[in-house]
C-alpha cells in the first residue's frame, strides 16, 4: 500500500482530508493527483495551482529530509479554517531542520520553501502531533467569510 485517503466532509470538523503517504519520490505526484481530486467539491477561492505547488514542495522535503529508524509514512492534511484553508504535511524529521534559504542562482537545491513562501500567505513548522515535524501553508480567503 502507497497511500490513504481519508476525507471528512463533516461540517463540524475544520479538516476536510488527509491522506497517508510512503516516503518515496512517487509520493510526490500522487499528493497533487488526491489533493485536486478532494479539494475540487469545496470550490476553494484561492488559487488550486498555488496549493499544489506549495503542496509538492513540502512533500518533496519530507520525503527528501524525513528520518526515522523504522519504517515510516508521511501524512498530509488539509483544514478549513474561518476563510482560510490550511494544509499540513507530517514527517518524522526534527523542526529545526526546516529553514527558508536563499539560494544563489546557480543552486541546483533550496527553493521549496521559497516557492512556498512567495505563494502561500503565511507558513510555519514545528512539532508534529504525530512525532517528528509538521510544516504548514495557509492560503487566505479561500472560502467567503
Amino acid at each position: 500500500m502507497s497511500f490513504v485517503i481519508d476525507r471528512y466532509p463533516c461540517e463540524e470538523s475544520p479538516r476536510l482530508g488527509a491522506m497517508t503517504l510512503r516516503p518515496t519520490p512517487d509520493s510526490v505526484p500522487r499528493a497533487r493527483r488526491w489533493f485536486r481530486r478532494f479539494i475540487a467539491p469545496y470550490d476553494p477561492r484561492c488559487s488550486v495551482d498555488d496549493c499544489v505547488l506549495a503542496l509538492s514542495e513540502l512533500v518533496t522535503n519530507a520525503v527528501l529530509h524525513g528520518r526515522a529508524d523504522a519504517e515510516w509514512v508521511l501524512r498530509v492534511e488539509w483544514f478549513r479554517d474561518g476563510t482560510s484553508l490550511r494544509v499540513e504535511v507530517h514527517n518524522p524529521g526534527l523542526p529545526e531542520g526546516v529553514c527558508l534559504r536563499r539560494p544563489d542562482a546557480d543552486d541546483l537545491h533550496g527553493r521549496g520553501l521559497l516557492l512556498v513562501d512567495s505563494v502561500a500567505a503565511s507558513w510555519d513548522c514545528g512539532p508534529s502531533r504525530f512525532g517528528g515535524t509538521v510544516v504548514s501553508f495557509v492560503m487566505a480567503d479561500a472560502w467567503p467569510p
